[in-house]
């Protein structure tokens, strides 16, 4: 048996029914205080300039990424030493908490309740969880175009690039994942504070998503397909649009969402009070609406339940060729 695949696929039903229950302490929140806590610490210990910066951001992705991997993997042995249904049910665990199809739902449906109740305040607020820009001047339309915006880009971040990591190396590949991730997310901006000591760890984390995005977007074409939005025109804008993006991957889901859906997505945007001009991605067929939102993460459940059933089967296929792996 396969203990890695069992687990995974036990992680994947849990995330679908569960969710992320904000009651139950999460261990990405963990790494992320270990972030903050050595951010400062580092930044103390290396010279204040470019160049020292961005050693101490290689230095805290090493510290980060090297914990984020280690402590999964050790509890997993010492379980395994007690009992290998132990280690099972921990492993399925911590599959599920790597994860983030139903979080990434259940937030952004949030948005879409509150600009079908017409609630804009409530919508803005609840956006505002989901996204990094700034979301004090937008509209109905802006707030609607950046919940599909996350969504699109999350469906490769929080479902298929963790479920390709864990399929590979199990629940130590996937937290390492989530730590690279994370820090991007934490550090990975251009404006000071963080121009600097979150260089390496934007870098790095655009290297580890090169091929899942990639594979996402495909991946999010088929779903499309097979749910009837507009395959020719998602695979005509996919073509055109998946490198207008200053991150090498982001565009790659959002271009087959946008054309999927008929819609315009990015533009400008505004991020820590100053403003990004960023190219539009999609063409305007119709006007964006709240429904557009709950239609993203239909092709996100999609993209997610053929990413766990490529990836299963990829290991699957490759423990019957190489047993000994």
């Amino acid at each position: 048996m396969d203990g890695t695949l069992c687990a995974l696929a036990a992680g994947f039903v849990i995330d679908l029914i569960v969710g992320d229950p904000h009651c139950i302490p999460h261990p990405v929140a963990a790494i992320g205080k270990l972030i903050s806590l050595g951010e400062k610490l580092l930044r103390r210990l290396f010279p204040a300039t470019p160049s020292g910066e961005r050693w101490a951001g290689g230095a805290l992705w090493l510290a980060v990424a090297s914990i984020s991997t280690i402590v999964p993997a050790a509890i997993l042995h010492l379980c395994q030493a007690f009992s290998p249904w132990l280690r099972l049910l921990v492993e399925s665990l911590m599959c599920w908490q790597i994860l983030a199809a139903k979080s990434l739902r259940t937030e952004s449906m949030k948005v879409c309740t509150a600009l079908e109740g017409g609630d804009v305040e409530a919508a803005r607020r609840a956006v505002s969880m989901i996204v990094g820009r700034d979301t004090a001047r937008l509209d109905a339309s802006g707030i609607t175009r950046a919940a599909v915006e996350t969504v699109a880009e999350n469906t490769s971040d929080g479902v298929t690039a963790p479920l390709l990591f864990l399929a590979i190396g199990g629940a130590p590949l996937g937290f390492f994942y989530k730590a690279v991730n994370t820090m991007d997310s934490m550090l990975g901006y251009i404006e000071p504070p963080y121009r600097d000591i979150g260089f390496i760890p934007a870098k790095l984390d655009d290297a580890m998503n090169y091929f899942p995005s990639r594979i996402s977007a495909l991946l999010m074409l088929a779903s499309g397909w097979a749910q009837g939005f507009d395959l020719p025109n998602g695979w005509r804008i996919f073509l055109r649009d998946r490198h207008k993006h200053a991150s090498p991957n982001s565009a790659q889901t959002e271009s087959a969402c946008a054309g999927l859906l008929g819609l315009r997505l990015a533009g400008d945007a505004w991020y820590h009070g100053a403003l990004h001009k960023k190219p539009c991605i999609g063409d305007p067929i119709r006007e964006i609406a709240p429904g557009d939102i709950r239609r993203a993460c239909r092709l996100m459940y999609g993209t997610a339940f053929l990413s766990w059933l490529l990836f299963g089967g990829a290991r699957l296929l490759a423990r019957a060729v190489f047993p000994m792996i």
